[in-house]
């Protein structure tokens, strides 16, 4: 609703005096219920409300707050209207910052602005703005929300500086917040006197409240004007910086667009939940608290040491930080952009402010330890930043915040983020910025219901590590997801790639029941597990198991698996803080075969590389790891891994089974015969029986020339994550691009059809260990295309199993030929359950 006149009733109760609220939290949480009440959001708006007050402050300052919902939710949003909570006494909003009028905002529209420019003028009537703070008179609050000012003072007649460039808005939401910052900055950047006119008003660029005075809405005309020496070039940076932010205002515009129409697929809820959308990782639909993994509240003791030794240590952590940091901005602007890793370029250069330093100097020289000194130079001077009432000072002191963590870290490594092994007893969802492939391999299954990630993508290695744990998760939500309050009730949709938040019992009867239903369709799946592949027309597919370590194979085998189509020993190097021995990995190695009991073991060699990095290999630091040396490339250049490796398996087979070894990234012939010149010379000295020697499909250079590869490898095994990231040139880490990276695209498909073509003509077997073999329409479509071996997680292999099963292979091929006719993974997808 928008406020009307002081007498309107709906009006009145939407405005509360002497709020009773016990903190910031409270506060916007009451706001977005009163909203809720008067129809004017759906449930879950006030959730959108925390949210925004995480990623961006909304104290407007003069003891005004302004919590409003995230720009992407304005679906949420069924008509406009405010509501106002009155605290006399006040409300610390941030540290020093009391807010007296809490003012909840939901616009679906620019109608905002209008709000904003009401209370910025409001601001500056200080008298007046201190009696709303302590009257018991509702239509006081009422009339000053609703009217534009007319008692304001006349203004001066608008006049432009000496360089003048006209401009009209064109951010769809208008001015708000977020844009007038940065115009902020970028004025008091440019070292001249700058002014904004709208009609007959103007505003200082330097000043977000000057600037959100003029209420500048989409299809305003504004004309930017400035003075001083250098004024043209610096007026044309100005230009330059906020027709920039048009792009990204229009991105999220649209992105809330489409959130708000897009369909969704698998379980609804019943209400309208708060949803974070991702993309699907790992299927199956959970219920759990957020357990929310961040940094703790630290509790920094004070342990006084020589000066002369805490200048040191302080000196070591700020080199080895500058490090980190330095790594950190080369992974982020790889795979994420230069924009994003700007974040942490700002971040680093505060490593080197002289008054951060000077005042942990000051601190230590009075007899404080120097962690504790650190720490409480970071408090001191974010706390400044953040009582200026300025929200791009207030995120320089999350800045802060973040840096300083970092530099504790290193100086006491107990004083690091937040861990895994602190989960509580009941099944919750992981919330976190991204996982490592050892921290999701490591989680209890029975504390953790399901995974919730702010990066990532859905071929990512942690997320395949989440399928082989049967875990549903969902990845790339975005750094909204980081916002959530731990211990709020979420819901994962590995399926759909949706977190659903604060749901209502009737959403959580809803999705347990579906849950429940998927539990029965598994297990009719899982009661015919032990049936072979075999279609109605007699074509018989071999099926395996993707596992790393010899205690994994009787679940594998228990699932229907026939062995294991893919060891992945690398996790043998990134588990652990040292290289194992030869004899160390012989032993996993005949473990392994010992379990499966004659049944066939494809060992894929040391796979390090890419977003599966080594710290204590010491590998070289590249721009673009995924194209660098990794895989084969790196066992060729270094014999000290692949030598110990080869013999620990020559020893295992040697007393027995049915193993192959299989190397990864291989790009042309001549990498092939060298590796398996040295599997010879190995197998000779050892007396070692002759194993077959494959290798794994990756890149579009080995599909395209398969026939001269197969020439020498004994089988493929295409790996399809790698080759549609390779095919699509797509990270498959890139949170941005996650959902286009889809292994279903006609052209990786075709890639996967000329693999096949090329070992037929040296009879040789094909098989596929990538994600979409674990895909029920995704292995029908394989199955169409010739391949003849599928492996994956164990837990996908009940309901593959029963996908071929029920198809007829005749029938798949006809459905594999409609797919690489297809234009677009879409349409691909779009075929399932057509025809087979």
């Amino acid at each position: 609703m928008t406020l009307r006149e002081p007498a309107d009733a709906l009006a009145r109760d939407l405005i509360r005096i002497d709020a009773q609220v016990t903190d910031k939290a409270d506060a916007i949480r009451q706001a977005g219920q009163l909203l809720v009440a008067a129809g004017c959001v759906a449930p879950g708006y006030e959730a959108s409300m925390a949210q925004r007050e995480a990623v961006a402050n909304t104290y407007l300052g003069s003891g005004v707050a302004i919590p409003h919902g995230l720009g992407e939710d304005k679906g949420l949003v069924r008509q406009d209207g405010i509501v106002v909570l009155q605290v006399p006494g006040g409300i610390e909003w941030n540290p020093g910052q009391i807010a007296h009028l809490v003012v909840g905002i939901a616009a679906n529209s620019d109608s905002h602005i209008a709000i904003l420019r009401r209370l910025t003028r409001l601001i500056q009537d200080e008298a007046r703005l201190k009696g709303l703070f302590t009257t018991n008179d509702v239509a006081l609050i009422a009339d000053a929300l609703h009217r534009d000012g007319a008692d304001a003072a006349p203004a001066s007649p608008a006049e432009d500086l000496a360089e003048t460039i006209a401009w009209t808005v064109d951010y769809p939401s208008g001015l708000h917040a977020r844009p007038a910052a940065a115009w902020v900055e970028a004025a008091k950047a440019s070292g001249v006197t700058m002014r904004v006119r709208h009609g007959d008003e103007t505003g200082d660029p330097r000043s977000l409240i000057s600037l959100l005075q003029l209420g500048l809405k989409a299809g305003d005309s504004v004309t930017i004007s400035a003075t001083g020496d250098g004024a043209a070039q610096a007026i044309e940076r100005f230009h330059g910086v906020i027709t920039r932010l048009s792009s990204r205002e229009k991105a999220d515009a649209a992105r809330a667009a489409e959130k708000a129409l897009a369909p969704v697929r698998g379980w609804k809820p019943a209400g309208t939940p708060r949803m974070v959308a991702g993309v699907a990782a790992s299927p199956g639909l959970a219920i759990g608290k957020v357990h929310l993994l961040a940094a703790a509240e630290l509790e920094v003791v004070d342990q006084p040491v020589a000066l002369i030794e805490g200048g040191q240590l302080l000196n070591d952590a700020l080199v080895r930080t500058r490090a980190q940091m330095k790594a950190l901005v080369d992974d982020t602007a790889r795979r994420l952009g230069a924009g994003d890793a700007a974040i942490f370029t700002a971040q680093a250069t505060l490593l080197d402010d002289t008054d951060l330093i000077t005042l942990t100097c000051q601190l230590m020289v009075e007899g404080h330890g120097v962690a504790w000194s650190w720490n409480e130079a970071i408090q001191r001077l974010a706390g400044q930043l953040t009582a200026l009432g300025n929200p791009v000072l207030a995120a320089r002191a999350a800045d802060l915040h973040d840096v300083g963590r970092r530099v504790l870290a290193q100086i006491d490594p107990g004083l690091g983020t937040g861990t895994l092994a602190d989960f509580p007893d009941e099944p919750s969802i992981l919330v976190a910025a991204d996982l490592s492939p050892s921290d999701t391999a490591s989680l209890d299954v029975a504390k953790v219901a399901g995974i919730a990630t702010a990066l990532g993508g859905p071929t990512s290695h942690s997320a395949i590590l989440a399928r082989t744990l049967g875990l549903p998760s969902v990845v790339a939500g975005g750094a909204e997801l980081l916002a959530l309050a731990a211990g709020c009730t979420a819901i994962v949709d590995g399926d759909s790639g949706r977190i659903w938040l604060n749901p209502s019992e009737e959403d959580l009867a809803s999705a347990r029941a579906w849950i429940a239903t998927l539990a029965d369709q598994r297990a009719a799946q899982e009661a015919e597990r032990s049936r072979p592949a075999v279609t109605t027309d007699g074509c018989s597919i071999a099926i395996g198991a993707n596992i790393n370590q010899p205690e994994q194979a009787p679940f594998a085998l228990a699932q229907g698996g026939e062995g294991v189509g893919l060891m992945r020993t690398e996790f043998l190097f990134l588990e652990r803080g040292d290289s194992p021995s030869e004899d160390e990995q012989f032993a996993i190695y005949r473990a392994m075969i010992d379990a499966l009991d004659g049944r066939p073991l494809i060992v894929r060699a040391l796979d390090i590389g890419g977003d599966k990095q080594v710290p204590h290999l010491d590998l070289p630091r590249e721009e673009n790891p995924f194209l660098g040396v990794r895989g084969a490339r790196l066992l060729l250049r270094r014999p000290d891994l692949l030598d110990p490796q080869l013999r620990a398996l020559y020893r295992a087979a040697k007393l027995g089974g049915d193993l192959s070894i299989m190397f990864p990234m291989i790009t042309s012939a001549s990498e092939l015969i060298t590796l398996r010149d040295r599997c010879d010379d190995i197998r000779v000295a050892l007396d070692a029986p002759q194993v077959p020697i494959g290798i794994m499909i990756e890149v579009p250079a080995a599909a395209v020339q398969a026939q001269a590869l197969a020439a020498h490898a004994d089988f493929f095994s295409i790996g399809t994550n790698d080759l549609t990231q390779y095919a699509l040139a797509i990270d498959r880490q890139n949170p941005e691009l996650a959902s286009e990276a889809d292994s279903l695209h006609p052209a990786v498909l075709r890639l996967i059809a000329m693999t096949v073509e090329g070992a037929r003509s040296h009879n040789r077997w094909v098989g596929v260990c990538g994600g979409i073999a674990g895909d029920p329409f995704g292995a029908a479509l394989l199955v169409g295309l010739g391949v003849d071996e599928l492996s994956m997680t164990p837990r996908d292999i009940p309901a593959v199993k029963a996908r071929i099963r029920a198809a007829e292979r005749t029938a798949l091929a006809t459905l594999a030929a409609r797919a690489l006719a297809a234009e677009s993974a879409a349409d691909v997808r779009a075929l399932d359950g057509e025809g087979a």
